[in-house]
């Protein structure tokens, strides 16, 4: 399969609307409905990089994201979360992770071609307390949530997570900041951890006065996303790689470009690597 891997670090909080609301929440962020694990659409994220390739000037649009009578040469899929930050009581915050992301991502990484070598996947031992790997030793407070460490986290998960994330200093704190929790507990920090913004429209006329008061979820910076990218051809290919280059390699995603959310910084994995790639679509190469 000619298929590649976008790694998605956000760098502003982002909102990927689920269009409806079923609660408090009026525009909560869209989630699956098997897990209510938050997710990014393959459809607006195709959006999105069809509007970077256009403000880049690129004249191969249509070919490669197709239009309304002819499919394009590149077929993007969901972007599925693969590390959420939660509070801590010992440091900023951890990067969390559970044992079904990291078994998603090891089928995801074999449906691209390659392997992301996380060996068995790990699951935090349960005592009277609910377990975490994670660094350090003793308790791991996460918001309300009293866990306890077992052990450290698999150096393998690290390494395979590190190539989604593209600031060296940053992927640098994944071995300190990593926790791998329970499924269950996993999804608690997904349903009642992620920020709640309450937004507002003032009325014109000077008094301001609430004419419009609503609620609004939204995923934290420094949530990791992957999305899985296939290519027809070797031009789409290389066409992904080129509207990614060093200096410039972030993408807006979901809503509220004009209060600065949806910023992540994109990395790109191929069977090449992420640096073989970029540079032979530098060089024309397929």
């Amino acid at each position: 399969m000619n298929a590649m891997m976008l790694g998605f670090l956000a760098e502003s909080s982002i909102h990927c609307g689920a269009g409806r609301s079923a609660g408090i929440i009026d525009l909560p962020v869209a989630r699956e409905a098997a897990t209510d694990y938050p997710f990014i659409a393959g459809s607006g994220l195709k959006g999105a990089l069809r509007d970077r390739a256009e403000r880049l000037g690129r004249g191969d649009i249509d070919e490669v994201f197709g239009r309304q009578d002819h499919a394009g040469k590149l077929l993007v899929a969901d972007a599925r979360l693969l590390l959420l930050p939660v509070r801590s009581l010992a440091g900023a915050y951890r990067w969390v992770t559970s044992p079904l992301l990291l078994e998603r991502y090891r089928r995801d990484c074999m449906r691209c071609g390659f392997s992301a070598k996380l060996g068995e996947i790990p699951g935090p031992r349960s005592g009277d307390t609910p377990g975490a790997l994670a660094d350090g030793k003793g308790k791991l407070y996460l918001e309300e949530r009293e866990l306890t460490i077992t052990g450290p986290c698999p150096a393998g998960v690290i390494e395979a997570i590190g190539p989604l994330i593209r600031h060296p200093d940053t992927k640098q704190r994944l071995d300190a900041q990593l926790a791998i929790v329970g499924d269950d507990e996993f999804a608690w920090f997904c349903r009642y951890a992620v920020p709640v913004q309450a937004r507002n429209v003032l009325a014109k006329d000077g008094t301001k006065q609430s004419e419009n008061l609503w609620y609004e979820e939204s995923l934290p910076p420094d949530t990791l996303f992957y999305t899985l990218v296939v290519a027809r051809d070797a031009a789409a290919r290389t066409a992904l790689a080129e509207m990614f280059p060093d200096s410039d390699p972030y993408l807006q995603l979901g809503g509220n470009e004009t209060v600065g959310h949806g910023w992540v910084a994109a990395t790109l994995q191929s069977h090449a690597g992420p640096a073989t790639e970029l540079a032979a679509a530098r060089g024309g190469a397929s």
